[in-house]
């Protein structure tokens, strides 16, 4: 692919994503100019209507007078803005709907964490906006499920994303084709990204399509861990509620004896089960620091599972696929 392709694909890309910005604020300019001529019309109407009717004596306002109508402009001005705020009361930036808060916490040592112990990895990935925690998380669930099928990725992608947007097959495809060819696979690009200030929930369906196929890719790639010849070793981070998971997995030959290790570094007590064709491996931390498990063959397999579990935070544990090509 000539470099032409892929600066073209890449503005594609750009323009899906940041295309319905540039139209919210003109449609956020255009309602804050009604609403001032509103105002305007209101103010003047309350002022007209203290008028005298047809044929009686006209009033007049003298030069002191005329704090008179300001007052009266802010006081239209406040009960307007008042009306605004109970039917349609404002959100906090993290917010996209109206919720009530505690008063007060019971327990002075509890912490504000996402309720979803994986979640906090969704600051690793490179968006141009955060999603809701309900969608990463079903995003996850996804990609777990669809980690070790040895389907094409583009056909994978688009198996994550498509209950989110049923009978939305063909603009899925075509947008994940987008995904796949574009220069965001390279770091440096995906750290260009432009970043959008609408919420998800605010964006079109075809934004939200490109952002929720990004997100499954960098989720597929985070729990894929890859080893080859010239690469033996491969290591990946995973963020969670109550700290870092640091995964380190190695592939050793001995003679006609090959063995796959893998080493982590555990925030909390943990499980670790590693998981190969007809075998498995399990050990248990009772406390945070390192575990290791290793699997020994005389060959080895096409693919291999490993499986994370922290009760601390989730009943659900975390699912990573190596897949050796040695």
């Amino acid at each position: 692919m000539n470099s032409d392709s892929e600066s073209l694909q890449h503005q594609c890309l750009d323009w899906l994503l940041t295309d319905n910005v540039k139209n919210n604020e003109q449609s956020v300019e255009c309602e804050e100019n009604d609403g001032v001529k509103n105002l305007l019309k209101e103010a003047t109407a309350a002022s007209k209507s203290s008028e005298p009717k047809l044929g009686g004596t006209p009033q007049t306002f003298q030069l002191g007078e005329i704090p008179t109508v300001q007052d009266r402009f802010q006081a239209v001005l406040k009960h307007r803005l008042q009306i605004q705020a109970q039917e349609q009361p404002p959100l906090f930036p993290w917010e996209t709907q109206l919720i009530e808060y505690p008063d007060f916490v019971d327990e002075p040592s509890m912490t504000l964490v996402p309720s979803w112990g994986w979640m906090v990895q969704q600051s690793k990935l490179t968006l141009p906006t955060r999603l809701p925690e309900r969608v990463f998380q079903q995003l996850l669930e996804q990609c777990q499920a669809l980690v070790t099928s040895s389907v094409p990725l583009g056909a994978k992608l688009v198996q994550v994303v498509e209950n989110f947007f049923p009978n939305e097959s063909q603009a899925l495809n075509d947008i994940a084709g987008l995904v796949l060819r574009s220069t965001y696979r390279s770091v440096s690009t995906l750290e260009a990204m432009p970043a959008i200030q609408s919420d998800y929930s605010d964006l079109q369906p075809r934004q939200q399509m490109a952002l929720s196929l990004l997100a499954a890719k960098q989720l597929l790639e985070n729990l894929t861990l890859p080893l080859s010849a010239t690469s033996p070793v491969v290591e990946r981070q995973w963020l969670t509620s109550v700290g870092t998971l640091n995964i380190r997995v190695e592939y050793h030959s001995l003679g006609k004896l090959t063995k796959l290790l893998v080493q982590a570094e555990l925030p909390v007590k943990g499980t670790l089960t590693l998981r190969g064709s007809g075998t498995l491996a399990m050990t248990t931390s009772s406390t945070s620091g390192y575990l290791n498990v290793e699997l020994g063959c005389e060959q080895l397999n096409p693919t291999y599972t490993l499986e994370v579990e922290f009760p601390e935070i989730d009943e659900q544990s975390l699912l990573f696929v190596i897949n050796p090509t040695i």
